[in-house]
């Protein structure tokens, strides 16, 4: 189904090109990389590493896709195509639940912080006002949204950049009063690998959803005015972006601190700074968590609007989700979003070690069935192509070779979920809701497309209709 009215084309290079990044640069890097370090020590880096080359190579098979056919509804669209309508259905309704799940996450993470800076006003509180200010800025125009990401990502990125110069000096023995540490910290504390390389395989289970969000440059490239330049210089930054924001700041932090040391656990970035000897190095990280917390409810409420508007332009959500207001932003899908996020919020308040637990572990896998499905997709999509697959723009590396290994690698990754007692909950409960969703795809197109007697082929909807 289309509209009469059209998404805005507003965003211009500059907000794809943050937008990219700051879908990879989370809190999570900055906060939760402390547990992952302790689970591995320095080896740690190879968690990284391996985790990173699985995300690579699903945005080069995405990336390739987006840029043969730019979709609002990216993979989930690609997965209509490719697998059938039931599963464009099933993973964009994951997805749109991953996200709305997330702006719960987030809203209470960035109300802690506020209160801490002002304790006069309740937290809950806090937390209505991050939602509502990014509420205003979704429904405003998508230009604002990528104005706020823009500015976001920057301040992200400019910290990450002073993280890493800083500890390049102090790593040379530049900063007075720091001395070198040499190979002390990555050998002298038990090893490159204090626990063992199944310590390092089950960090890959911790930082590998750190990297979730990479894919969202995809679905905002629909609303640039050149969207496949857009996706391609997206995908094509995603090697470095990882390498250097990740890898090479848990590098840093590894080589500066003893990888056991409490301070690590508790926050590694704050440990590293304060290692320097720069006054108020937790506020200064309060600063940049918040930047990353309005960065992932902007993009949140963004992500979860768009993939919903899609669904409700191929009639798998309520037609009235498809208004588009004279701004070119889809309202009402943001609303939708939004009062969802709300009351996930208010659970998050309300029952937060019952109900809103719950629904958070029925979101823990689904990053690795998006990956899974982006990487399914683009293999029977090239494959369906032949030669006509000389012509596309992107291409994925070494296909069908990468991409078994891309397929290979996520289901690892699941089958690890299922054999690790801390992720076991998570991945049975995420596999139930995905379960019952797919069973709503298959039951809504449970008849297959028929050959009418002109012989093409009808789409599910027609075949009904036909039937």
């Amino acid at each position: 189904m289309q509209t009469e009215q059209q998404l805005s084309k507003s965003l211009k290079p500059r907000h794809l090109s943050m937008i990219a990044i700051a879908g990879v640069i989370g809190a999570g890097l900055f906060v939760g990389s402390g547990v992952a370090i302790q689970q591995a020590g320095p080896g740690i880096l190879l968690a990284y590493l391996a985790a990173g080359l699985v995300v690579i190579l699903v945005m080069r098979m995405l990336g390739e896709m987006a840029a043969a056919n730019p979709e609002t509804g990216s993979f989930s669209t690609y997965a209509d195509k490719a697998l059938g309508r039931w599963a464009g259905f099933s993973i964009g309704w994951l997805y749109a639940w991953f996200w709305i799940i997330v702006l719960g996450i987030e809203a209470t993470a960035g109300a802690a912080i506020m209160h801490r800076w002002i304790p006069g006003v309740d937290q809950w509180l806090w937390a209505l006002a991050l939602m509502v200010l990014l509420t205003l800025t979704n429904l405003g125009s998508v230009k604002s949204y990528g104005e706020f990401e823009f500015w976001f990502a920057s301040i992200k990125v400019a910290a990450i950049v002073l993280f890493l110069l800083a500890g390049i000096a102090a790593i040379l023995g530049l900063i007075p009063g720091v001395p070198a540490p040499g190979l002390s910290n990555l050998l002298d504390q038990g090893g490159f690998l204090p626990n063992g390389p199944g310590a390092v395989l089950a960090g890959i289970l911790v930082v590998v959803f750190s990297f979730f969000g990479a894919e969202i440059a995809t679905i905002a490239a629909g609303e640039s005015a050149n969207p496949v330049d857009a996706v391609k210089k997206a995908v094509k930054s995603t090697v470095w972006r990882i390498l250097i924001f990740y890898v090479g700041s848990i590098a840093v932090v590894v080589t500066l601190l003893p990888w056991n040391s409490a301070s690590v656990a508790k926050s590694p970035y704050v440990a590293v700074i304060e290692l320097y000897g720069i006054p108020g190095a937790g506020t200064i990280m309060d600063i940049v968590v918040l930047t990353s917390v309005l960065s992932c409810l902007n993009s949140g409420l963004y992500t979860a609007s768009r993939m919903l508007f899609s669904l409700s332009q191929r009639g798998d959500a309520p037609k009235s989700w498809t208004r588009i207001s004279k701004r070119g932003v889809p309202a009402a899908a943001v609303l939708a979003s939004t009062v969802v996020g709300f009351i996930t919020v208010g659970l998050n308040y309300l029952a937060p070690d019952t109900v809103f637990l719950f629904l958070v572990n029925t979101s823990g896998a689904i990053a690795l069935f998006v990956w899974l499905v982006i990487s399914i997709s683009q293999l029977i999509l090239r494959r369906r192509l032949g030669a006509a697959a000389q012509n596309l723009s992107l291409k994925m590396w070494f296909f069908p070779y990468l991409t078994w290994l891309a397929i290979i690698s996520i289901v690892a990754l699941l089958i690890g979920m299922m054999i690790l007692d801390s992720t076991r909950e998570s991945l049975l409960l995420s596999v139930a809701l995905a379960a019952v969703v797919v069973a709503v795809g298959v039951w809504r197109y449970r008849k297959r497309a028929v050959v009418p007697t002109d012989g093409s082929v009808a789409e599910p909807e027609e075949a009904e209709t036909l039937a």
